[in-house]
């Protein structure tokens, strides 16, 4: 039981940092699929 409550704690960490990590790097959706003329709030 620790072992699966471990590996549910070690995914979300990964998927929060990847998240976090992959936005600050101008990978998210919003970066990638719009242009110049494109006003995003």
């Amino acid at each position: 039981m620790k072992a699966m409550l471990t590996g549910f704690v070690a995914i979300a960490v990964i998927a929060v940092g990847a998240n976090l990590i992959l936005d600050n790097a101008g990978f998210a959706a919003r970066d990638v699929q719009s242009g110049a003329a494109v006003r995003l709030d």
